[in-house]
């Protein structure tokens, strides 16, 4: 059978699947395992339990339950609610500044704790209610922090990128680094919709200020502060050549928790049993989903469906900014119905060739596919920030937050345009700090 027509058959297939219900890593397992066997013979499984561990013999793994365990242990304190009322008390005089802190809230904590979903939930158990209470119109209030938890697969620490890394054997510090200025320029554009949609509304009362003494705003910094301080710390020792980002997300985890067990009192066995429960569940799932995909990859090379679709893509004559137009268009269907993890795991080992061919680099590659991931976190049918949204705030509907985040999802698009025609948004500060790679 022709690889191109096995390609086609196999992403049926593994559609099909998917949509069963099955988990994702489950199913490229399935998946994997029904085409060897029928193309190469049962035999062929007989390398699949070394596939499997070999995929995780990796170092670099490591970091994963560590950025997990550092962000669990945040995410189970009020340590959002703290940074969230820290800056709104340091904002208030800025115009429009209760979104613009929700916003900035939003950014640092998914620096923290690297999940889009709890920056949602902790951010926006204050952050709503206090909006709507001062007169923000519920589209702006929902769709604002629902925009705003996106950024925690941008920037850095990203687990996103973490896998990304893994799966194109990139530089792990060289993707953090490249994530931040776009992550910053995301951010920019959330807010400028953010205090735009609001001027519009005609309620210009809320971006009237409210004032706080030198004392309220000085009272909170001790709960915040220790862990911005951490977050430079992770930074500096990953960059300053301290240590290797596995080491530094063991140490960063090691912190965080101490910060939660000191500054929040999180030191009984069942407040520290439901962090260690939960971040292994997460880590767990994510390594099962990296073993299964080095499966499936190595499944699409052994029937030659990698190679042959990379060939095809090198004999079309078309415009290679057309090329990765449809690679968008890709990306954006797969993120509509998958988590990212996923989507990069199984859709790198093809991509990655391509875009390579093409002329394109894989670190600014890396910020436009993990823009396109956000993206299907605030779009149906999936949209995960949705739900977590609607389920902070039920007499929301959920036609109206995604109606406030439509808006958001416009600028992902723009952000995209612009790291299109100006690269070195995501190149130039890597290239900087850590040198041009040769």
């Amino acid at each position: 059978m022709e690889p191109l027509l096995l390609g086609a058959i196999v992403a049926i297939a593994t559609i099909v699947v998917l949509f069963s219900g099955v988990s994702v890593a489950l199913g490229l397992l399935i998946v994997s395992a029904g085409f060897l066997i029928v193309f190469d013979g049962v035999r062929s499984l007989e390398l699949m339990p070394e596939i499997l561990f070999g995929k995780l013999d990796n170092f670099a793994l490591l970091s994963i339950p560590m950025f997990i365990i550092m962000g669990a242990s945040i995410a189970s304190t009020r340590a959002g609610a703290d940074l969230y009322e820290a800056l709104e008390r340091w904002l208030t005089r800025v115009p429009g500044g209760l979104v613009i802190s929700n916003l900035g809230a939003c950014a640092l904590f998914s620096a923290m704790s690297g999940s889009s979903p709890a920056t949602c939930a902790a951010i926006g158990k204050m952050g709503i209610p206090e909006m709507r209470k001062r007169g923000y119109p519920d589209a702006i209030a929902s769709g604002s922090i629902a925009a705003g938890g996106t950024l925690g697969i941008l920037i850095p620490p990203s687990i996103t990128m973490i896998v990304y890394g893994i799966a194109t054997e990139t530089s792990i510090g060289r993707l953090f680094l490249a994530g931040v200025f776009p992550g910053l320029l995301l951010m920019s554009l959330f807010m400028a919709w953010s205090l735009y949609a609001t001027w519009r509304s005609g309620n210009s009362a809320v971006l009237s200020p409210i004032r706080y003494t030198w004392l309220q705003k000085i009272e909170i910094l001790p709960r915040v502060i220790p862990f911005v301080a951490i977050i430079i710390g992770v930074l500096y020792a990953m960059y300053g050549g301290v240590a290797t980002p596995s080491e530094t997300a063991a140490v960063g985890a090691l912190l965080c928790l101490m910060v939660a067990m000191l500054i929040y009192r999180l030191w009984t066995p069942s407040d520290l049993w439901v962090v260690l429960r939960d971040s292994t569940k997460e880590s767990v799932m994510i390594l099962f989903i990296i073993a299964t995909a080095g499966v499936f990859s190595y499944m699409l090379s052994s029937l030659f469906i990698t190679q042959a679709i990379a060939e095809w893509i090198g004999t079309l004559e078309v415009n290679r900014w057309i090329l990765m137009a449809a690679i968008n268009v890709f990306l954006l269907i797969a993120g509509f119905f998958l988590p990212p993890v996923a989507v990069i795991l199984m859709a790198a080992p093809i991509l990655l060739p391509i875009i390579t061919t093409a002329g394109f680099d894989p670190i600014w590659f890396a910020v436009v596919l993990t823009i396109n991931m956000e993206i299907g976190l605030i779009s149906p049918p999936v949209g995960l920030n949705l739900y977590v949204i609607n389920g902070i705030a039920p007499d929301i509907s959920l036609k109206t937050i995604l109606t406030g985040s439509l808006p958001f999802v416009a600028c992902m698009a723009v952000a995209i345009v612009l790291l299109c025609l100006f690269p070195s948004i995501a190149t130039w500060l890597p290239d900087t700090i850590m040198g041009v790679p040769k």
